[in-house]
């Protein structure tokens, strides 16, 4: 009994790992795609990042960001 449910859990993984993989690609296709459209891809992966974040939390993060900018004369 411990052996088959250890072997379906395995094959479980296994399966979403191939699913992962084959997300993966289709991601990387995308941002190619956007780079042949003159986008700048990695840009375009930190707005992915920056829309998946909380909008309170990207806020503060932004402030802290302008924060440390101004105290070393970036802006």
């Amino acid at each position: 009994m411990a052996a088959s449910q250890l072997r379906s859990l395995v094959e479980r993984i296994e399966r979403l790992e191939e699913e992962k993989k084959a997300i993966a690609d289709d991601i990387k296709a995308v941002y190619g795609e956007a780079k042949a459209h003159g986008y700048d891809t990695k840009t375009v992966r930190k707005v992915v990042a920056l829309r998946k974040k909380d909008p309170n939390e990207r806020e503060e993060e932004e402030a802290i960001l302008e924060l440390y900018k101004n105290a070393l004369g970036m802006v």
